[in-house]
């Protein structure tokens, strides 16, 4: 019997506060539910600005614990409710001076499955994130959940095919990219890396990126978020540009193993001769 996923992604613009962005993520949660959704990722920093466009503490306001702050806790409620895999990207404390920029995956019963931590940190005009954000610890880790093997890697993560790599290697069979990302800068390539990479390592890619300009920048985020197949195909339409979209597409599962059938990249790796990698 064939296995289908039907996956979500919302893009979305900035509401003006933590609590309404949450209660629209809640409710799109819910009418993502009602077309059928099984598994669902919001965009990084889902209940924020995109802060990182300048560098100020009255930021380190939007952090949280996980999994015990309030919005992992909702979200667990919600995704039991709806029975749905919840991915929630969220920026993290651990304690007063040590923030990152993570993602807490929640299973379609509630329960908290772990998190993911962004591991490359940009140091950029409009993209200062390293006044936020420690480096990501805890590798690159595959949740089993009720639709799959499931990995995120966050925003500028996806300029480095090492993580996609190791997320491969680790079983991933769907990894999402939560993004927040500007029309000057990288929407040239924003339809190529992550095709690459599903091609790369023969798994379904979902990339979200946020939509509109924000308060704190003259940045345009571009929306045009998308799911990716195991051979580099868009699934379905991408989203708008410009406006808030929630894009709800069927996954082909068995595709994957299809795919890597004919191109057997997992079996002709060379891992003795890639020394180089892992030296500056």
């Amino acid at each position: 019997m064939a296995r289908t996923v039907r996956a979500a992604l919302l893009q979305t613009d900035w509401t003006g506060d933590k609590g309404s962005m949450i209660e629209k993520h809640e409710a799109q949660a819910r009418e993502a539910a009602k077309q059928g959704a099984q598994v669902m990722c919001f965009q990084e920093l889902f209940y924020g600005p995109y802060f990182c466009q300048v560098q100020e503490p009255e930021y380190y306001s939007y952090t949280e614990p996980i999994p015990d702050g309030p919005t992992t806790k909702r979200f667990q409620a919600l995704a039991k409710e709806l029975g749905m895999v919840l991915i929630l990207p969220m920026y993290e404390i651990v304690q007063p001076g040590l923030y990152y920029n993570t993602a807490a995956v929640v299973d379609a019963d509630g329960k908290y499955l772990g998190k993911y931590r962004k591991q490359h940190i940009p140091q950029v005009k409009g993209f200062w994130e390293k006044y936020y954000f420690t480096p990501g610890t805890g590798g690159y880790p595959v949740f089993d959940t009720a639709v799959g093997k499931v990995g995120v890697y966050i925003c500028y993560d996806r300029h480095f095919p090492e993580g996609w790599r190791a997320l491969g290697l680790n079983g991933a069979e769907i990894v999402f990219n939560p993004s927040a990302t500007s029309r000057g800068l990288s929407e040239y390539i924003w339809k190529i890396e992550q095709p690459a990479a599903a091609v790369a390592n023969i798994y379904y890619v979902g990339a979200i990126n946020r939509v509109g300009i924000e308060p704190l920048g003259d940045d345009d985020f571009y929306g045009q978020s998308y799911f990716v197949d195991p051979e580099g195909k868009f699934v379905g339409n991408q989203g708008d540009p410009h406006k808030p979209e929630l894009i709800v597409r069927d996954l082909d599962m068995d595709k994957i193993k299809t795919v890597r059938d004919r191109w057997a990249f997992y079996r002709d790796r060379r891992p003795d001769a890639y020394d180089e990698l892992v030296e500056r």
